[in-house]
Protein backbone atom coordinates (compact mmCIF):
# COMPACT_ATOMS: atom_id res chain seq x y z
CA UNK A 1 0.00 0.00 0.00
CA UNK A 2 0.87 3.45 -0.47
CA UNK A 3 0.00 7.01 0.84
CA UNK A 4 -0.24 9.37 -1.57
CA UNK A 5 -0.52 13.56 -0.41
CA UNK A 6 -1.11 15.81 -3.21
CA UNK A 7 -1.31 19.78 -2.92
CA UNK A 8 -3.13 21.10 -5.44
CA UNK A 9 -4.84 24.69 -5.88
CA UNK A 10 -8.64 24.65 -4.15
CA UNK A 11 -10.31 25.34 -7.14
CA UNK A 12 -9.24 21.86 -8.49
CA UNK A 13 -10.91 19.85 -6.19
CA UNK A 14 -14.24 18.43 -7.60
CA UNK A 15 -11.73 17.78 -10.87
CA UNK A 16 -9.41 15.38 -8.67
CA UNK A 17 -12.53 14.01 -6.66
CA UNK A 18 -13.96 12.72 -9.51
CA UNK A 19 -10.80 11.27 -11.59
CA UNK A 20 -10.18 9.66 -7.91
CA UNK A 21 -14.12 8.34 -8.07
CA UNK A 22 -13.22 7.11 -11.60
CA UNK A 23 -10.29 5.40 -10.85
CA UNK A 24 -12.38 3.19 -7.95
CA UNK A 25 -10.44 5.32 -4.64
CA UNK A 26 -12.40 4.76 -2.12
CA UNK A 27 -11.67 7.58 0.10
CA UNK A 28 -9.79 10.64 1.10
CA UNK A 29 -8.88 13.55 3.43
CA UNK A 30 -9.04 17.30 2.39
CA UNK A 31 -7.24 20.03 4.40
CA UNK A 32 -6.90 23.47 3.55
CA UNK A 33 -3.22 24.55 4.06
CA UNK A 34 -1.07 27.35 3.18
CA UNK A 35 2.29 27.59 1.70
CA UNK A 36 4.49 28.91 -0.97
CA UNK A 37 7.17 27.27 -3.03
CA UNK A 38 8.08 28.45 -6.20
CA UNK A 39 5.14 30.74 -6.24
CA UNK A 40 7.00 32.61 -3.25
CA UNK A 41 3.23 34.78 -2.47
CA UNK A 42 2.03 37.21 -4.35
CA UNK A 43 1.45 41.05 -3.97
CA UNK A 44 -2.57 42.35 -3.43
CA UNK A 45 -4.06 45.46 -2.89
CA UNK A 46 -6.35 46.20 -0.23
CA UNK A 47 -7.96 49.90 0.53
CA UNK A 48 -5.22 51.29 -1.81
CA UNK A 49 -2.33 50.00 -0.11
CA UNK A 50 -0.49 47.39 -1.73
CA UNK A 51 0.53 44.28 0.89
CA UNK A 52 2.46 41.13 0.09
CA UNK A 53 0.62 37.92 0.77
CA UNK A 54 3.50 34.70 1.54
CA UNK A 55 1.69 31.81 1.83
CA UNK A 56 -0.83 31.05 -0.89
CA UNK A 57 -3.88 28.78 0.20
CA UNK A 58 -3.80 25.41 -1.14
CA UNK A 59 -5.39 21.89 -0.37
CA UNK A 60 -3.94 18.67 0.87
CA UNK A 61 -5.32 15.51 -0.28
CA UNK A 62 -4.87 12.20 1.21
CA UNK A 63 -5.16 8.74 0.27
CA UNK A 64 -4.13 5.05 0.91
CA UNK A 65 -4.64 2.80 -2.06
CA UNK A 66 -2.91 -0.80 -2.93
CA UNK A 67 -0.17 -0.25 -5.34
CA UNK A 68 -1.63 -1.79 -7.84
CA UNK A 69 -3.78 1.35 -8.76
CA UNK A 70 -0.68 3.83 -7.50
CA UNK A 71 0.58 4.90 -11.07
CA UNK A 72 -3.39 5.34 -12.76
CA UNK A 73 -4.14 7.30 -9.57
CA UNK A 74 -0.82 9.58 -9.50
CA UNK A 75 -1.79 10.07 -13.38
CA UNK A 76 -5.02 10.50 -12.52
CA UNK A 77 -4.31 13.28 -9.66
CA UNK A 78 -1.73 14.75 -12.03
CA UNK A 79 -4.32 15.19 -14.88
CA UNK A 80 -7.11 16.39 -13.16
CA UNK A 81 -5.06 19.33 -11.03
CA UNK A 82 -2.86 20.52 -14.14
CA UNK A 83 -3.62 23.77 -15.43
CA UNK A 84 -0.02 24.42 -17.21
CA UNK A 85 0.85 27.28 -14.30
CA UNK A 86 3.11 28.09 -11.83
CA UNK A 87 1.61 26.96 -8.41
CA UNK A 88 0.21 23.47 -9.52
CA UNK A 89 1.15 21.90 -6.75
CA UNK A 90 3.23 18.51 -6.06
CA UNK A 91 2.47 15.09 -4.98
CA UNK A 92 4.24 12.69 -2.55
CA UNK A 93 4.44 9.07 -2.11
CA UNK A 94 5.16 6.80 1.20
CA UNK A 95 5.18 3.20 1.52
CA UNK A 96 2.41 2.20 3.96
CA UNK A 97 3.28 -1.17 6.12
CA UNK A 98 -0.25 -1.66 7.57
CA UNK A 99 -3.96 -0.02 8.04
CA UNK A 100 -6.42 -1.02 10.88
CA UNK A 101 -9.94 -0.23 10.58
CA UNK A 102 -10.62 0.82 14.01
CA UNK A 103 -14.34 -0.20 13.95
CA UNK A 104 -14.17 -3.47 12.72
CA UNK A 105 -10.34 -4.35 13.50
CA UNK A 106 -9.80 -5.09 9.79
CA UNK A 107 -6.13 -4.56 8.76
CA UNK A 108 -4.32 -4.44 5.55
CA UNK A 109 -5.51 -4.01 2.40
CA UNK A 110 -9.18 -4.63 3.51
CA UNK A 111 -9.02 -2.27 5.97
CA UNK A 112 -9.13 0.85 3.09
Amino acid sequence: MVKIEAIIKPYKLEDVQKALLDIGVQGMTVSEVKGFGRQKGHTEMYRGAEYTVDFVPKLQISLVVPETIMEETLAGIQKAAYTGKIGDGKIFVYRIDNVVRIRTGETGRNAL
